[in-house]
């Protein structure tokens, strides 16, 4: 039986590796933006890597913090934190010194029509940012977007891709990179870029998307004919460990499965978990945002979760009546409005 407290458990319990990582991570550990959907797992994975690895770290978690339910859960987990508009410079300036920061603030939809914002969010304030914590070690959260749309046989982009932002989200994501870059190079910032392809956490993501289409009776596009995805609880044990691998100049790494997974058929078999019929339109495309998250793997290891593992762990979650977040991925968007 799936409740939402299971789920939790399960995204914030950590692997050896975690464990053993944490303990040569020197200092505490800052994670800014960290009310949004990954934020506050991450913060109670760290925390529980750090009792099991038998050391005393502060997780600290900074964020407007609008969502009450998150809130709760960090602070009945132990973790300390700060209610701070990060956009505010008085506010960012007042943050304490951290030896280790995980940035995760960033804003994607509800771009169209509010593209300052998203500028504001995705460009301006990395600058300062990066400027505040030149000091620390930085994992800076980005995303897959900023790749072009490349044929399913290219096996996907690789960080030594070129990138291609289509819009302006991708656009202004790209720019955060340039910031931190920047600090980087100019100051000597030790900074780990974590090029992210759709965490799945089962109150949301591409899983869930493709599953409440299909509750809904809704067609399901088929013009992006596939998809990566990755277990949240792997997502976030790689930014936690990412820390060890932030450089000057800096790294950076796509984050992702090791599936390049057919969005019909995964459809087809959520349907067939949820005892409803799948319906597509159009034709199957023959190109789509795709990773290669080989370096990664190589790494880290791979993700603790498959992809067909999830997709029926997704359904299970819904029939038991689990809790769910009303955030969709719009995974079909292939002109980058968002």
């Amino acid at each position: 039986m799936w409740t939402e407290e299971r789920l939790n458990e399960l995204l914030t319990t950590p692997s050896d590796k975690l464990v053993e990582d944490i303990a040569k991570i020197k200092g505490d550990i800052m994670v800014l933006g960290a009310g949004g959907k990954m934020g506050p797992t991450l913060c109670i994975l760290a925390k529980n890597a750090a009792r099991r690895a038998g050391i005393e770290k502060r997780i600290i978690a900074v964020s407007r913090f609008s969502d009450p339910i998150a809130l709760e859960l960090l602070h009945s987990n132990g973790i300390e934190t700060i209610s701070c508009d990060l956009l505010d410079r008085d506010s960012l300036e007042a943050l304490p010194e951290v030896e280790n920061i995980i940035y995760m603030a960033g804003r994607k939809f509800g771009t169209d029509g509010q593209e300052y914002l998203t500028w504001a969010m995705n460009a301006t304030l990395p600058a300062f940012v990066a400027h505040k914590f030149r000091n620390s070690s930085i994992v800076v959260f980005s995303s897959g977007n900023i790749y072009p749309i490349v044929p399913l046989s290219s096996g996907g982009c690789t960080e030594d891709d070129k990138v291609s932002p289509v819009g302006e989200y991708a656009m202004s994501t790209l720019a955060r990179e340039r910031a931190f870059e920047y600090a980087s190079n100019k100051y000597g910032t030790r900074v780990f870029i974590y090029r992210l392809n759709f965490a799945v956490d089962l109150r949301y993501g591409v899983l869930f998307d493709c599953a409440k289409k299909i509750l809904d009776g809704e067609p399901i596009s088929l013009s992006t004919p596939c998809f990566n995805f990755i277990w949240q609880g792997s997502a976030n044990e790689i930014a936690i460990r990412g820390l060890l691998h932030a450089t000057s100049p800096m790294t950076k790494m796509n984050v992702t499965g090791p599936e390049t997974v057919s969005i019909k058929k995964t459809a087809e078999k959520l349907a067939g978990y949820l005892g409803k019929e799948a319906i597509f339109e159009g034709e199957e495309g023959t190109t789509g945002y795709l990773n290669n998250a080989s370096r990664a793997m190589e790494l880290f290891g791979y993700p603790e979760v498959s992809a067909e593992t999830l997709i029926r762990w997704q359904a299970e979650y819904i029939l038991d009546g689990g809790r769910t977040i009303n955030k969709p991925t719009h995974f079909e968007e292939r002109k980058g409005s968002y």
